[in-house]
């Protein structure tokens, strides 16, 4: 499969490098006294790191700390973790933390108050079109209401959120409608909707298989990489709506040669493993529909209430999408999978609201590992510093390059029925033209 449409108006990735210090191997919770100079209480200056090394060393000082950790997040301007922690009686862990080269800062509010004022929000407050995650650079809750809240169901968002008390939550209206983007990574087709295709993983078996949405996999259970084509792939497990938005679907010839990789169309990018989203973190997203579109990530552990139904366990960002972009490709610069497009509000003219599957926990639940039909390749690929210098100016070329939309006519209304009915009321008729002429189907 092919993709080829890559607008010139998505947002090109920095040129300049980035030094890595090798976050995972900062970390000695049991320091000696000579690493900080002789002084058991001495601190040390934030390290410089790359997002991805950032992500990793978040994860091992959450354990680290305990229960005066309070989210992190990374700063891309400075290039550094930053640690949010509440103040307690161990101050030796924060020191440890600032040894391990992060920005610690102290907050008032608990990982655990702001989790119990998020499950107070689902339990007083799940209407359609709300979504709320965890914003650790405000440490609150950000909760976000769409265009259909009103009268009297905002009136009780409202209230829930002023009943969390003052310096707990922030909220604020969106000027779309939450909804999933099934409609195109490369384009999928099945039962009349189109989505993407996220990332080609093997199956806990070993045949090769993929995952996307899992509002797609719901939608129906056979998918083609060519409209009106013969299916090549059959759903395994699919989640949605409930704890995800995810699904596994495997490649009916299991000689199918699925290379772990994001097809940007001339060119890909070798993709090496999973990895955790980091509040901060830049992100890329592919998708049949809009192409490739950056921005960042907003929120962790995000709560959205679409109107199929609430998905918990996602990943907010103002990343772009449109309808046939679900299940499309979250990733980094540097070849590390992140996300599988939900849904959110918006489109890529005016922006908005975006949920992305982690990847990490879709693998997990479904028994597959990210690999493809070359285990270690991507890898190895992915893992040098000349490799990752070729990506990134790779992309880059690809998203400031000239216009490659195509001439196709503004949607199919009857495709984008279908799709609608299909999988999940997306049948609005407002498809993009492709660089083959083909239609999409809103």
């Amino acid at each position: 499969m092919s993709h080829k449409r890559i607008p010139k108006r998505r947002a090109a990735i920095a040129a300049g490098g980035v030094v890595a210090l090798g976050a995972a191997a900062v970390l000695l919770p049991h320091a000696n006294a000579s690493q900080d100079g002789g002084s058991a209480g001495g601190t040390a200056a934030p390290r410089t790191l790359k997002a991805a090394d950032a992500s990793d060393l978040a994860s091992q000082l959450a354990g680290l700390l305990g229960d005066a950790f309070a989210g992190s997040y990374y700063d891309a301007g400075e290039q550094q973790l930053v640690v949010n922690v509440v103040p307690g009686d161990d101050n030796q862990v924060i020191v440890e933390a600032k040894k391990a080269g992060a920005d610690v800062r102290e907050v008032d509010n608990s990982m655990g108050e702001l989790r119990g004022g998020a499950r107070t929000l689902k339990s007083e407050a799940s209407v359609p079109g709300t979504a709320w995650a965890i914003d650790p650079r405000t440490n609150k809750i950000l909760v976000t209401a769409d265009s259909t809240v009103t009268g009297a169901r905002w009136d009780r968002l409202e209230s829930t959120v002023e009943g969390l008390g003052s310096g707990m939550a922030t909220l604020r209206k969106s000027a779309g409608t939450f909804k999933t983007f099934a409609s195109g990574g490369d384009a999928i087709f099945g039962g009349g909707a189109r989505c993407s295709l996220g990332f080609n993983v093997t199956a806990g078996d070993g045949a090769p298989a993929f995952l996307t949405a899992g509002h797609c996999g719901v939608a129906d259970d056979q998918w083609s990489d060519a409209q009106g084509g013969q299916p090549i792939a059959t759903v395994d497990q699919a989640v949605f709506p409930g704890e995800g938005d995810f699904a596994l679907v495997r490649y009916d010839d299991p000689a199918t040669e699925a290379p772990s990789e994001v097809n940007l169309g001339d060119q890909t990018v070798p993709i090496s493993r999973a990895a955790e989203a980091t509040v901060g973190q830049q992100v890329f997203r592919m998708g049949s529909t809009t192409g490739l579109a950056d921005g960042q990530v907003l929120g962790l552990d995000a709560t959205v209430n679409y109107p199929e139904g609430t998905v918990t366990g996602l990943i907010q960002t103002d990343v772009c999408a449109e309808p046939g972009d679900s299940g499309g490709s979250l990733f980094t610069q540097d070849g590390l999978a992140i996300g599988l497009t939900s849904g959110g509000s918006g489109d890529c003219a005016v922006g908005g609201e975006t949920f992305f599957q982690p990847v990490t926990t879709a693998l997990e639940a479904v028994g597959a590992t990210l690999g493809g039909d070359a285990p270690g390749g991507a890898g190895e690929q992915a893992g040098g510093e000349e490799a990752g210098e070729e990506q990134g100016g790779g992309v880059g070329d690809a998203v400031g390059g000239g216009d490659q939309t195509g001439g196709g006519q503004a949607g199919d209304a009857e495709a984008g029925d279908d799709a609608g009915a299909g999988a999940g009321g997306i049948g609005d008729g407002t498809g993009a033209g492709h660089e083959d002429g083909s239609e999409s189907t809103g």
